[in-house]
């Protein structure tokens, strides 16, 4: 084996499916290994016996390639396995009712599983362009290019001239927390823009102040979607319209009108907000978070048996030695990229019809609405991160006046260092694939909802989006399976569109933002812990007592009442405070001697 194939092999994460520090090395990776796919293959073998007897266990069957990923990736923490164990299942769960012999279905399943992943980038249907999934390729391509942008802003010093700027007011954890959690409202426009921007720029400093790397990674993806969910000028709610501006529905009012009247009523969005505040001013923290924290206190940033989802040689990339530390370096490019994917909004097809027909519609959200309304984002996001790299290049060589070489060595590392999270991605999109074959949405849903109350019907349909996005890892998925399923229910029960449908509309978008927030197997939470450069497991493991707080107040404080008649805006006051209560007991009675102010 070459030594430059070596270092390459030395320098890809070990967390998947090689040697693990979690797993007692190789050996007791393979074990593992072993012993995970056998399970699976029992469990899928179970199943197909009982179409012999049953109809499947009643459609039971289409939660457990979901299932087998999210229980594998907790328990053992191989994310690899985890997710490739899930869209095994997945095919071999395909044919399960079939009558073909034994090893006839076995072969066909696992061939299904390849097409679940082959499917991700090429589907071979239509003609030219039309046979690849463009839309996932693109947001590859923004992955690859944003990930060689950052390496370029950290090694031309661009980063660091950030990080000095913001260590003249966050003189403290508290202050750099803050300032995170600042950034993350800033950058609502979109999601994934919001994870790869914010984690990157922030972890030079929450480094410096000893924050765990998991603490960067909640507090990116708790101001990623939730707040791109409600922002009334984003990604998020362009599809958000676009699914409530549905004349069959038979609501008879504008999308985006139908959207305003549910923003009182997107309980977990605000509480999340409000909980994330409340976490950054305490400092407050429990269950597996509190034990990150106080390890990164005692100068441990990372985990011992962490796999950061970035290369070894980004995780321990540094500022050229001849570098010019500029923060315009780092700045100038973000600026372009986010102009661009702006800028794109007006320039395209959908946003000159709007200026057409109104020109001041640059000036208003209903106009900014009505302009991203049916954009598909991946193909601003790749054009924005194609100029933002251009610029980072630019500003590297003119402004930074790093070698040459060195440049091209600092591009070579970033794009090497998406290997891993596009894996990631890949299959995380593959066991969707899996999941979109098995009808797990739509089994979900319709076991969740079939018959309820009125008044406990919002409720029941924020449990059941929560597990549908949860189980699914897509929000968007999510909300194209219920909203013209639950909606119409809703509007039954009560005999029109009322505020029970209000309601349950709000419950909807909040529920599939919750599984989108928190879900293992959701791009989301993926690009958030590749932006803070955190291990993807224990990223989901530490922010999920977090989420499950949150949504318990949102379902208790929130819909619950509100379907009663209580005023939404008493559901959220009552839930920040809440959760300002929580932690400020968790503060007054968990604090440590070693940090008494919390901070």
């Amino acid at each position: 084996m070459s030594e430059e194939r070596s270092a390459l092999l030395d320098d890809w994460p070990q967390g998947g499916l090689g040697k693990s520090r979690r797993g007692g090395g190789l050996r007791g990776s393979w074990i593992a290994s072993v012993v995970a796919v056998g399970l699976v293959f029992l469990i899928v073998l179970g199943v197909r016996l009982s179409f012999q007897q049953t109809d499947g266990l009643g459609g039971w069957y289409k939660v457990i390639p979901p299932l087998v990923a999210i229980a594998t990736a907790l328990i053992t923490g191989k994310l690899y396995l985890s997710l490739i164990s899930g869209v095994i299942s997945g095919g071999l769960l395909s044919g399960a009712g079939s009558y073909e012999e034994f090893f006839s279905w076995l072969g066909s399943g696992f061939v299904r599983s390849g097409e679940f992943v082959t499917h991700t980038v090429y589907t071979g249907q239509g003609d030219g362009w039309e046979r690849f999934e463009t839309g996932n390729l693109k947001v590859m391509l923004f992955i690859a290019l944003l990930m060689a942008i950052i390496n370029i802003m950290i090694v031309s010093g661009g980063l660091q001239g950030i990080a000095g700027r913001l260590l003249k007011r966050a003189k403290s954890a508290r202050s750099t927390r803050m300032a995170a959690m600042i950034s993350g409202l800033v950058l609502f426009i979109d999601d994934y823009a919001n994870a790869l921007i914010v984690g990157p720029t922030m972890r030079p400093l929450t480094d410096r102040r000893k924050i765990s790397r998991e603490k960067l990674a909640f507090l990116v993806d708790a101001t990623a979607a939730p707040i791109a969910g409600i922002a009334l000028v984003s990604t998020w709610v362009g599809f958000e319209v676009s699914q409530l501006d549905n004349p069959a529905l038979g609501i008879g009012l504008d999308g985006f009108a139908v959207l305003l009247n549910s923003l009182g009523f997107r309980f977990y969005c605000f509480g999340m907000i409000a909980f994330v505040f409340w976490n950054c001013w305490t400092g407050a923290d429990f269950g597996p978070m509190a034990s990150a924290e106080r390890r990164a206190r005692a100068g441990k940033i990372l985990a011992d048996d962490a796999v950061p989802m970035t290369s070894k040689s980004m995780n321990a990339a540094a500022a050229h030695a001849k570098a010019r530390i500029r923060a315009s370096v780092a700045i100038v490019p973000m600026l372009v990229l986010l102009g661009v994917f702006l800028g794109q909004f007006w320039l395209g097809a959908q946003g000159r019809g709007v200026l057409a027909r109104d020109p001041a519609a640059i000036v208003r959200l209903s106009g900014w609405t009505a302009a991203m309304k049916g954009v598909s984002s991946s193909t601003l996001l790749a054009w924005a991160a194609g100029a933002g790299f251009f610029t980072a290049v630019t500003m590297a060589l003119a402004v930074s006046r790093i070698p040459v070489l060195s440049l091209l060595k600092a591009i070579v590392v970033g794009l090497r260092s998406a290997l891993m999270p596009l894996t990631v991605l890949v299959l995380a999109w593959s066991l969707k694939n899996a999941c979109d074959d098995l009808e797990t949405g739509e089994f979900l849903a319709g076991v969740l909802a079939d018959s309820m109350p009125p008044i406990l019907f919002p409720g029941l349909v924020f449990v059941t989006a929560a597990g549908v996005s949860f189980a699914t890892g897509t929000s968007y998925g999510t909300m194209s399976i219920l909203i013209p399923t639950a909606v119409p229910v809703a509007m039954a029960l009560e005999g029109g569109y009322g505020l029970i449908t209000m309601i349950s509309i709000g419950a909807i978008l909040d529920g599939a933002i919750f599984g989108d927030h928190c879900s293992p197997i959701s791009d989301t939470t993926i690009m958030s812990s590749i932006g803070s450069s955190c291990d993807h497991v224990h990223h989901v493991r530490t922010q999920l007592p977090y989420c499950l707080v949150v949504a318990a107040l949102a379902l208790s404080l929130g819909y619950l009442p509100a379907a009663l008649g209580v005023s939404p805006w008493i559901g959220i006051a009552a839930g920040a405070g809440a959760s300002g209560l929580l932690l400020g007991l968790v503060w007054v009675f968990g604090r440590s001697k070693d940090f008494p102010d919390g901070a």
